[in-house]
């Protein structure tokens, strides 16, 4: 005769082993790699369930890193980006090693500083289909790219667009270094000798934003 499984109740919250750190439903968790010289998994928390021996299970919803998706990592993902997917899975309480927090695309652009537990998600992903929802996003620049937060980038005062330093052949120096910026296509002469005037140092009045995560 099969043992009876012993009966499951949903907790509320649960502290990670070795640590005072506790997380419940709707928390992003980073996980024990299945191999040693991979990055920690990261996951959504939905459930969190004990039996009756005190055994915890998490229910988790997986983010995919770029590389781990059936197109790989392109020029525009980020360092820190992941993609929530639609895989699902229980795993043992036990292979959580610590909390993170995936952020929204534009929180993540405004943060400050960012740590190792700091993530960024701005696409759904079907594991299945290798699907992405949304299915496109803003591109800027003569290279026609999604917006990737590690890259500097700087604004044309005339189209407002975004370029990289390097499609417009231009140093990451001397771009912030740049006091006015007009694109070829907004370009008069003047303002083509303003591109080309390059300052020692940025002055408060600078009217040139650069498009890049603050570290």
């Amino acid at each position: 005769m099969a043992k009876a499984r012993p009966p499951k109740r949903i907790v509320d919250t649960y502290t990670i082993k070795g640590t005072n750190k506790v997380i419940r439903a709707g928390d992003c968790v980073l996980m024990r790699p299945s191999e040693s010289s991979k990055p920690p998994y990261v996951a959504k928390v939905e459930k969190i369930e004990s039996d009756s021996r005190g055994h915890v299970k998490v229910e988790v919803r997986w983010y995919y890193r770029p590389e781990e998706s059936i197109g790989g990592r392109r020029q525009f993902h980020g360092a820190k980006e992941v993609f929530l997917s639609d895989h699902y899975d229980v795993q043992s309480a036990d292979t959580i090693e610590g909390k993170c927090t995936v952020h929204s695309f534009k929180s993540y652009t405004k943060l400050d500083a960012v740590g190792n537990e700091d993530f960024f998600c701005r696409f759904e992903y079907n594991s299945s289909t290798g699907a992405f929802n949304p299915d496109r996003v803003a591109v800027y620049c003569k290279c026609e790219m999604p917006y990737n937060p590690d890259d500097l980038m700087v604004q044309c005062e005339g189209c407002t667009d975004w370029f990289h330093p390097h499609c417009i052949d231009m140093t990451p120096e001397e771009a912030k270094r740049l006091e006015h910026f007009y694109c070829q296509s907004c370009s008069t002469e003047d303002q083509k000798k303003q591109n080309s005037s390059h300052n020692a140092s940025r002055h408060p009045e600078t009217k040139v934003d650069t498009k890049r995560r603050r570290r």
